[in-house]
């Protein structure tokens, strides 16, 4: 997939103050400092997500629309130690409820550092998503950090604490931001589910 245009479009407060359209959304998610807004940038080929050394600083849903056919959104992450308990009540009620009601929403990607382990937050959100029947897809973001031993012995064990409660991994891709490693793959993945959807949309115009 080309990207020829990638530009914001709306932020914000709650799923009801979106946009109104049947373009397909592909939304990214992720802990605290986990390089999300570095991913979308890449994909988008230009700096659309603002990116920052202090974590947590996306607190609105934001919408980017891409190729004038479907959209990018940026959601506010989870995990963040330094807002309130207050505010990260209010982010978790508002993502949950975008994640939940969205008709678009093809995929989730959530985003997962390499280089740490499996953290109990990540399998705890993942849990919730096969729970509700939400489709998601892993990126692996950072993995120019480490070295390719050590990137394919973190992938293995992450793999076998999650297949301890899984039957199967989801879909999973590995990436680096700084590199433009995953790229491809991740656009690949959007333009194979962006089909499937249009599909899906015209069979149930043709049913009706």
């Amino acid at each position: 997939m080309q990207i020829t245009t990638a530009d914001f479009a709306i932020s914000s407060t709650d799923v009801n103050k979106c946009p109104k359209t049947h373009f397909p959304e592909f939304a990214f998610i992720g802990r605290s400092n986990v390089g999300k807004s570095s991913v979308i940038n890449m994909i988008c080929n230009k700096k659309v997500a603002h990116t920052s050394g202090k974590p947590g600083k996306t607190r609105l849903i934001n919408h980017f629309l891409v190729n004038n056919a479907w959209y990018v959104v940026d959601l506010p992450g989870y995990g963040y130690a330094s807002v309130s308990k207050t505010d990260r009540v209010e982010f978790e009620k508002f993502i949950s409820f975008y994640i939940l009601e969205r008709k678009n929403l093809v995929c989730l990607f959530v985003l997962i550092d390499v280089r740490l382990p499996l953290q109990a937050i990540d399998a705890q959100f993942m849990q919730w998503l096969a729970e509700n029947e939400i489709p998601f897809c892993i990126i692996f973001t950072k993995m120019d950090k480490l070295s390719k031993s050590e990137l394919q012995k973190n992938l293995a064990a992450f793999k076998k604490e999650m297949l301890l409660t899984w039957e199967d991994m989801p879909d999973c891709i590995i990436s680096s931001a700084e590199k433009k490693i995953g790229k491809e793959d991740i656009l690949d993945f959007i333009q194979e589910n962006i089909l499937l959807y249009n599909k899906h949309l015209q069979n149930v115009k043709n049913e009706n």
